[in-house]
């Protein structure tokens, strides 16, 4: 499929997730099949007034191409100068936060909060379109809660006021990520507009992948909790629905090579420090499943260097 101009070559794309979705991470799920990546959400104030940690997180290489930065908040003209500057990064795609139902962000007024002001959310998306030479696509949920559900009108304003691209969460913020997502709102939104759809919630394997875009006729699945310390769903699910067949299961062996090559490339890009820290929620979930996990990954939470979880990776049995 297309967005705007940008060619999409597959059928799973890595969805935001903060404090995961890292440079690092997206080039990791890049490299097993990954057709498109978003990064980390990135604050339109924070960018305005000069923070120089929201302007890391719009840092891209070409080993994760096409990506997306996403950014959020409830100010049209302040979402519009915070999108010339993610411009400087030479984003391929910039995607409009309009689901997180984290408190901090949704009681701000952003993120998930912009579903209950539809009105205000296609003057975000022509603020952001008007400055931008790049497709603008935005990421919504059902709704606010189970009296709003407003996905349908949402999207449809959005694509009037030039969205390129919508990604629906089949959730409201009220239910956050529990129950099951509801994908009948995924089939709703795609059939009420004409620029292609994204379905997100609940897609852990390739099996779900292919009934979601079965059940929904969405152009591409958004992978997020699916992919944590599992980088191969985007090969299970290129193999599966490009090919028709299963891919080989994920050993030991490969589950340990691939964690401890994640885990130097965030050394390498935020320093041992910084990075240790982050990884021990990434080998926590890497380990989860593997003989004598429940051990390990109460060690996990303790690594404080490269060498710890150099030590921890010969303790587990292939």
């Amino acid at each position: 499929m297309k967005i705007g101009n940008v060619e999409i070559n597959g059928y799973a794309c890595l969805a935001p997730m903060a404090g995961v979705t890292d440079r690092a991470f997206r080039e990791l799920c890049v490299s097993f099949g990954a057709a498109y990546v978003m990064g980390e959400m990135v604050s339109s104030k924070g960018l305005v007034y000069k923070s120089e940690k929201s302007r890391e997180l719009l840092v891209l290489s070409d080993d994760e191409r096409p990506a997306a930065v996403q950014l959020f908040g409830n100010e049209p003209e302040t979402m519009a100068e915070a999108a010339k500057i993610a411009l400087e990064y030479k984003p391929d795609i910039i995607d409009i936060n309009m689901g997180c139902p984290a408190p901090k962000i949704a009681m701000n007024g952003c993120g998930s909060a912009l579903m209950k002001e539809p009105e205000l959310c296609g003057r975000i998306v022509r603020a952001v379109k008007d400055v931008s030479p790049v497709p603008v696509t935005v990421k919504i949920r059902k709704g606010w809660d189970k009296n709003s559900v407003n996905a349908v009108e949402v999207a449809q304003i959005c694509e009037a006021a030039g969205a390129d691209a919508i990604a629906v969460h089949g959730r409201t913020r009220e239910q956050q990520y529990m129950p099951s997502a509801d994908w009948d709102i995924i089939r709703q939104v795609k059939r009420a507009v004409r620029v292609p759809v994204i379905g997100n919630g609940d897609v852990t394997g390739a099996e779900l992948a292919a009934k979601m875009m079965e059940q929904t006729g969405c152009d591409m699945v958004m992978i997020g909790r699916g992919a944590l310390g599992n980088p191969w769903i985007f090969r299970e699910i290129s193999m599966l629905i490009g090919h028709d067949r299963p891919s080989l299961p994920v050993s030991t062996a490969e589950r340990i090579t691939v964690m401890l090559r994640h885990v130097s490339k965030m050394c390498e890009y935020k320093g041992e420090a910084v990075a240790m820290r982050e990884a021990r929620k990434h080998a926590a979930w890497y380990l989860k499943g593997i003989k004598g996990a429940a051990a390990l990954r109460k060690r996990a939470v303790e690594i404080v260097t490269y060498e710890d979880l150099i030590e921890l990776c010969k303790d587990i049995q292939l």
